[in-house]
């Protein structure tokens, strides 16, 4: 919605602005400087990253357009899973969540929140740690350090994307300053011409640079900036897992693990004190 917004303002501002100072729109129109900006960056694009670069950046576009789905009511579930998970273990025992960690998707206690079973990243990262703390072999310490690699592994291969689109965005002014020394060297060769056909000859050729720049600032260099927002928000959730699972080693009561979890989350989306305890009271009667 919004990568629509901004772009029809870019447009509407950049081409408007230049209609009303007396421009003419069709000058503008050079779908040849088009075809060496957006090949030469495509080109550029794939010479330098691997399949696996090239494939999650394919894989990421279609989200640029999807609002975020990391809203205060997947915070909620988030928070109120983990503290049923802990209150459990806290009740029974760390064996009693077995079952539930090794199949979460038949688990009745991660079926009341299917938001978070269609993330199954999120899911594997807390069923794998509720797993090793089942174990009983890693203190708070180990655990703590293994999350924060992983999280820090995650965090650089879900930046890739990123840094693809925004290296591209950056080639984008070089290519249309070539595609505008190309237009140049076009002229050149028409030297014995009407000064009236060399100046739209130049005018067009100039209008390679326009567009190498416009393509960079105004649409593509803002998506990989999206892009990256995405990808803190994904981090911040995995970060509440540990932060969470980790008071809970120490020997906190799960009501406080679960605000340990709560008080790393952005202060947009962070649920109340009492909005989280009196949705966990509903979660709990759900069962």
């Amino acid at each position: 919605m919004f990568v629509f917004l901004g772009y029809l303002v870019v447009i509407g501002s950049v081409f408007g602005g230049f209609a009303l100072a007396g421009g003419h729109l069709a000058a503008l129109f050079q779908p040849l400087e088009l075809l060496m900006i957006g090949g030469g960056a495509l080109g550029a694009f794939l010479v330098g990253n691997d399949t696996k670069s090239i494939k999650a950046t394919m894989k990421a576009l279609p989200q640029i357009l999807k609002g975020s789905k990391f809203s205060k009511a997947l915070y909620l579930d988030l928070l109120a899973l983990i503290f049923e998970v802990l209150a459990k273990v806290r009740k029974d025992g760390l064996m009693s969540i077995e079952a539930d960690v090794e199949a979460p998707e038949q688990s009745p206690l991660f079926q009341k929140y299917p938001r978070l079973l269609a993330d199954h990243h999120l899911v594997d990262f807390l069923c794998d740690y509720l797993r090793l703390m089942v174990t009983g072999n890693m203190d708070a310490f180990q655990i703590e350090n293994l999350m924060d690699n992983e999280i820090d592994t995650h965090h650089h291969e879900s930046l890739v994307p990123s840094h693809c689109i925004a290296r591209i965005g950056d080639g984008l002014p070089a290519f249309g300053i070539v595609a505008a020394v190309m237009g140049v060297v076009h002229t050149m060769e028409s030297v014995g011409a009407p000064p009236a056909e060399l100046g739209m000859m130049i005018a067009h050729a100039l209008v390679g640079t326009f567009l190498g720049i416009l393509l960079a600032y105004g649409f593509v260099g803002p998506l990989a900036t999206l892009l990256e927002q995405k990808t803190e928000e994904s981090s911040k959730m995995l970060q509440c897992i540990k932060v969470s699972l980790i008071a809970s080693l120490n020997g906190y009561a799960p009501a406080i693990a679960v605000e340990f979890g709560r008080k790393v989350l952005y202060s947009t989306e962070r649920p109340g004190f009492l909005e989280l305890e009196d949705y966990v009271k509903q979660a709990k009667n759900k069962s």
